[in-house]
């Protein structure tokens, strides 16, 4: 690894670690409850979710009786999971690695699942490798991932006018264009299908007052704040509430809004 990504994957680090991924999670979580049940699991299944974050899938998933692994790069992210772990009686396994490297053996995991978290890693086509890797031959792999015409391709694109993303960092939403994933998995896979779906956001609060909790508590959003002046921030405010108020489709003071992704589910070769 090159100096200047090592301090890539440091930067990345401290973003997912600023804010609180926990906190904002709690908003996504019917969603995250609807991909997973989609995924039709059964007990005693070996799962790795691959950006587990603070557990939106590996919990409910080990309440259903799986046996569940998860990883992430943010170490204040998985002892948040472990505590939800602990508290609810469930033993998960939760370390911290990168997707570009993940610390398992090959053909761990009967299930590979990322909902919305390999898609940040730097470097896509070592993401696609270890996601095959640790699969078992015959095994899922399952990504949720932004698409660029989304609603939060959209916001990433708002934000980079004002906060322009490091130049060795692959642009995440391109896991999001079914063309780049065909390319990506085109290696050790059998078959690949490929969806679009919507993920439900909703905030019972007005627009505005969704720019101050992103900007409060995911780290993109507060990291991108913390890289401004007081003009700049004004300007970054205004154009993402901007965006959250013509696409909000709730009334009554509330928002919400669909979060178009891409459903990538790929078989891999016996």
């Amino acid at each position: 690894m090159t100096p200047e990504m090592a301090a890539l994957k440091t930067r990345l680090k401290t973003t997912w670690m600023a804010g609180d991924y926990g906190t904002f999670a709690r908003f996504m979580e019917s969603g995250a409850l609807e991909f997973l049940h989609r995924l039709n699991l059964t007990p005693g299944i070996k799962l790795l979710d691959v950006g587990c974050g603070s557990g939106q899938i590996a919990i409910p998933a080990a309440l259903a009786g799986v046996e569940v692994t998860g990883v992430d790069i943010a170490t204040n992210l998985l002892e948040q999971a472990r505590e939800r772990a602990q508290h609810a009686g469930l033993r998960v396994q939760f370390e911290e690695g990168d997707a570009e490297a993940l610390p398992f053996p090959d053909g761990s995991f009967e299930v590979v699942v990322s909902l919305i978290g390999a898609m940040f890693a730097p470097r896509p086509d070592l993401v696609a490798a270890e996601l095959v890797r640790v699969c078992r031959p015959g095994g899922r792999i399952v990504m949720a991932n932004w698409t660029p015409e989304g609603f939060v391709g959209q916001m990433f694109k708002t934000i980079a006018r004002h906060v322009p993303p490091p130049p060795l960092m692959a642009s995440p939403v391109l896991w999001g264009k079914e063309d780049v994933v065909k390319e990506r998995f085109s290696q050790g896979i059998a078959s690949l299908q490929l969806e679009k779906q919507m993920f439900p956001f909703s905030y019972p609060f007005p627009p505005a007052e969704v720019v101050e909790f992103y900007r409060t508590y995911y780290g993109p959003t507060n990291r991108a704040f913390a890289a401004l002046d007081e003009t700049g921030q004004l300007a970054l405010r205004n154009d993402l509430e901007h965006l959250w108020s013509t696409s909000n489709q709730a009334a009554d003071g509330h928002t919400s809004y669909p979060g178009e992704y891409l459903k990538v589910t790929a078989i891999k070769e016996k």
